[in-house]
């Protein structure tokens, strides 16, 4: 489970240069927080995602042909490199740069393929890579368990708690953009593309409208944390 204030930075990347992103880890900076990672440690897992968004902005590039919303592909892009961080083998012997760039990839392919627009993209069990054994990897044995661990959801309900304390700040339209962007108060989740059609304005205007609401819940939640 990825952090909160992670997963409301997401859709703000699309605004963000990758110039701006953090550098990329020396291979002693990388293997000091895959170290304190294996042990849990969520700031060292942070840190392992924020310095990598740049491989994300970069992969994202090979898609441009697709005409999809960069904003989309770079927060899927990220869901890719959460996951990668999150599942990966510490004594595989892979570069965690090279485990990320499949994750990534997959992951916007496996959006690219539900929408149906796209044919020739990967299936579950397409090859990534392989173990320390030499054994195949396929983007199925990296999909996480959807069943939740006590502990997951335990931790699930708290930041429910927190999140809809946050919700409380924005207006109504932002809340009604945020939530449809979301899948948050039943409502399923929708591309800015088709919230701007429902609502009958530019798909840049919601946006705006979108980051501003992020930038507002991200700042209460760094100051309320």
């Amino acid at each position: 489970m990825f952090n909160l204030l992670t997963f409301l930075l997401l859709p703000l990347l699309g605004s963000i240069n990758s110039q701006s992103f953090p550098e990329v880890l020396s291979e002693e900076e990388e293997n000091h927080y895959l170290s304190l990672w294996q042990k849990k440690d969520m700031e060292a897992r942070n840190k392992l995602i924020e310095h990598n968004l740049r491989l994300v902005a970069h992969i994202v590039k090979k898609f441009e042909s697709t005409h999809e919303d960069k904003d989309d592909l770079l927060s899927i892009g990220c869901f890719g490199l959460i996951k990668a961080v999150d599942t990966y083998n510490f004594k595989s012997g892979t570069k965690l740069a090279t485990y990320a760039a499949r994750c990534i990839e997959n992951e916007i392919l496996m959006h690219l393929r539900s929408s149906k627009k796209y044919k020739d993209t990967s299936s579950l069990y397409t090859p990534i890579g392989e173990d320390k054994e030499g054994n195949e990897i396929r983007l199925c044995d990296i999909i996480e368990d959807p069943s939740p661990s006590i502990s997951d959801t335990i931790i699930l309900e708290e930041h429910n708690k927190v999140l809809n304390n946050a919700l409380k700040i924005l207006n109504e339209r932002e809340l009604d953009i945020i939530s449809r962007r979301f899948g948050l108060n039943e409502h399923f989740i929708e591309t800015q593309k088709e919230i701007a059609k429902s609502l009958k304005i530019s798909r840049s205007y919601v946006s705006r409208i979108e980051k501003r609401a992020l930038t507002k819940l991200y700042l209460f939640l760094k100051d309320n944390n």
